[in-house]
């Protein structure tokens, strides 16, 4: 029963990983894999002396870390607001209209960006100039994507962690809430002392899948966001993207295959570091 799915993961997991030969290879298009002049550590060694590995370390952790905690306190909050709701009908609307956006692809989502804030005819702009301001270009202001970014990720997968999230309040027994009623809590009492302690075992779980992935960023959102803007790279390239244009731009395999490996290995150590300190917290809350 599991050869299929063992067959499954060596072939799409196992097998690539003979691509890591890449990372210490010139590689060119018209010779085979193992006819590749090695060069050893010198695409890491380059990425590092140039500075391009810092500043999409950097960027690729930064974003994910604001990704992680906004995104799971949101959660939290939505997930707790929405259960302590008693209009059975408007709980359901209010979770649908928050779970919808999670289907939204990112081409549908850089069509929206694009139409909010184009310079020529963008909804931004376009009220600006109807209230008597000026324009902005906010395609050539790099900053102001740090914050636009995040709020468009969280608009996006904010409603499926409140899913799990609303589901494991919804497996907590009501005996603790009724004891705690009797006990003279209020409700704000019951939501910080029951809900949320309730809620640790989830969050951790949360934590440390988000953790293992932390340095792959979220190339669909960066991409179709930002495109090939020049301008923004400064704060918005992360790890994905660079090793999505050194392929397209200068089919440079070795420094992309580099910089997979770096963020491969960056994130398997974060993820063991991670679980083996949580391990030592408590047990239970541990992945392995």
């Amino acid at each position: 029963m599991l050869l299929p799915t063992l067959i499954f993961f060596l072939i799409n997991s196992y097998f690539p990983m003979i691509g890591i030969y890449y990372a210490f290879t010139q590689f060119d298009f018209n010779t085979s894999m193992f006819n590749a002049p090695f060069v050893g550590l010198q695409n890491f060694e380059f990425l590092w002396k140039s500075g391009t590995l810092v500043k999409l370390t950097m960027n690729t952790i930064g974003y994910n870390v604001a990704f992680i905690v906004l995104g799971n306190v949101l959660a939290i909050c939505c997930a707790i607001l929405l259960s302590e709701l008693n209009g059975k009908w408007f709980k359901k609307i209010s979770q649908s209209v928050l779970f919808l956006p999670y289907f939204v692809s990112f081409v549908i989502l850089s069509v929206i960006v694009y139409n909010m804030f184009n310079y020529d005819s963008g909804f931004l702009n376009t009220m600006l100039l109807q209230l008597g301001l000026n324009p902005v270009d906010v395609y050539s202001k790099p900053w102001a994507w740090i914050f636009l970014i995040i709020i468009f990720y969280l608009w996006k997968n904010l409603g499926y962690s409140m899913v799990i999230y609303l589901a494991a309040i919804t497996g907590i027994s009501d005996e603790y809430y009724e004891a705690a009623k009797i006990d003279g809590a209020n409700i704000f009492q019951r939501i910080w002392y029951i809900t949320v302690p309730m809620l640790k075992s989830t969050f951790v779980v949360l934590l440390l899948f988000a953790l293992g992935s932390i340095m792959k960023g979220q190339f669909d959102l960066f991409y179709q966001l930002i495109g090939n803007n020049g301008l923004l790279y400064n704060t918005t390239d992360i790890l994905d993207t660079y090793v999505y244009r050194s392929l397209k731009v200068t089919f440079d395999v070795g420094m992309a295959t580099a910089a997979g490996v770096y963020q491969s290995l960056f994130g398997f150590i974060l993820i063991m570091t991670v679980n083996y300190i949580i391990r030592k917290i408590n047990d239970d809350y541990a992945l392995f």
